[in-house]
């Protein structure tokens, strides 16, 4: 096994930048919001605003608190979450190229839950 600092480095590398990319998806539908457009697709028939609010907490809310590594086992689940959502109900008869990034996204998020944030983390664990 590697040495813990290596370990530690990968950990805080995969939360940073994992979210950080998470960030570009959320944060135009988050402005969307804010702006009072609250049209959006509704995969679950949940209707239009609460998928928005759903989705806004899984790809801008909870990817803040996994980058900064606070209670990050926990805000990983709602990304994983949306991600499964996007892939497997949203993207379902889309081909496996449409759904790829989504899937990405939750093969990533479900390690770092799995895992946890390492020590370069508010959480420290």
């Amino acid at each position: 096994m590697k040495n813990n600092l290596q370990v530690n480095i990968g950990l805080a590398f995969l939360r940073i930048s994992a979210s950080a990319m998470m960030l570009t998806h959320g944060f135009p539908k988050f402005q969307k919001l804010l702006s009072g457009d609250f049209e959006f697709g509704d995969p679950l028939g949940l209707g239009a605003t609460p998928t928005l609010f759903l989705a806004i907490i899984g790809e801008f809310i909870c990817p803040i608190l996994v980058m900064i590594g606070f209670k990050t086992r926990w805000a990983a689940l709602p990304t994983a979450i949306t991600m499964a959502v996007a892939a497997f109900v949203a993207h379902a008869q889309d081909p496996f190229g449409t759904k790829e990034k989504a899937l990405l996204f939750l093969t990533i998020f479900i390690a770092i839950m799995l895992l946890g944030p390492g020590k370069y983390s508010i959480d420290k664990k």
